[in-house]
C-alpha cells in the first residue's frame, strides 16, 4: 500500500510539471504605460504628442511563446503640451475625436528570441480604419515588483506607420510627413 501511495504521489508530481503552461492574464498599468508619436514638421523639427488615458489587457504565455494584447487609447486625451495644437489634433482635420473617440491596438502574434518578446503583430484602428502593424520591441522584461508583490511584464515598442492608411492626410506633404513614429511603453501586472 505504501509503495502504491508513493507511486501515485510521484505520478501526480510529474503530471503537475508536465502539464502545459497556461497563459497568464495581465492588466495594463496606466502610470507606466505611454503611447506617443512623432512626425516631422516642415522637414525641420519633429512634433511630438502623447495620449494620457489608456487601458488594456495582456495574455502572455512565455512557455508556449504566445500572447495577446488589447490596448485602448482615449483619443481625446492627446497632449502635446500646447493647448492650441491639442485642439487642432482633436479636431476634424486630424483625429476627429468626436466621431472616433478611441484608438485601439490588438496584437495576437508575439515573436520571441529565447524568452524575450522581440515584436508583436497586430491590428491598429484609428478613425475607424484598421490596418496591420508590427510593434518592434526595443527591450522587454518581466520582473517581480517589490511594491505590487506581483509579476510585471513590459517593454518599449515602436513602429513606423504611413498615416495616410488611416485617413490622417492633413498637411501632406509640406506641413507634416507621411511617416509617423509610434512609441508604446507598456507595463502590465499579472492578475
Amino acid at each position: 500500500m505504501r509503495h502504491t501511495l508513493t507511486a501515485l504521489a510521484a505520478c501526480a508530481t510529474l503530471a503537475a510539471f508536465a502539464a502545459p503552461a497556461h497563459a497568464a492574464d495581465y492588466v495594463i498599468e496606466p502610470t507606466h504605460t505611454f503611447a506617443t508619436f512623432e512626425i516631422t514638421h516642415f522637414g525641420a523639427a519633429k512634433n511630438r504628442a502623447r495620449f494620457d488615458k489608456k487601458e488594456g489587457t495582456v495574455q502572455f504565455d512565455r512557455a508556449a511563446k504566445t500572447g495577446k494584447v488589447e490596448l485602448t487609447i482615449d483619443a481625446a486625451s492627446i497632449s502635446s503640451g500646447v493647448p492650441q495644437f491639442d485642439r487642432h489634433l482633436k479636431g476634424g482635420d486630424i483625429f476627429d475625436v468626436e466621431k472616433h473617440p478611441s484608438i485601439k491596438f490588438v496584437g495576437d502574434k508575439f515573436h520571441f528570441s529565447g524568452d524575450k518578446v522581440t515584436a508583436v503583430d497586430g491590428q491598429l484602428t484609428i478613425k475607424g480604419q484598421t490596418h496591420p502593424v508590427t510593434l518592434k520591441a526595443n527591450q522587454f522584461n518581466c520582473y517581480d515588483s517589490p511594491m505590487l508583490k506581483r509579476e510585471v511584464c513590459g517593454g518599449d515598442f515602436e513602429a513606423i506607420i504611413d498615416r495616410t492608411l488611416w485617413g490622417l492626410n492633413y498637411g501632406m506633404p509640406m506641413v507634416a510627413g507621411k511617416d509617423v513614429r509610434v512609441l508604446a511603453t507598456v507595463e502590465a501586472v499579472k492578475q
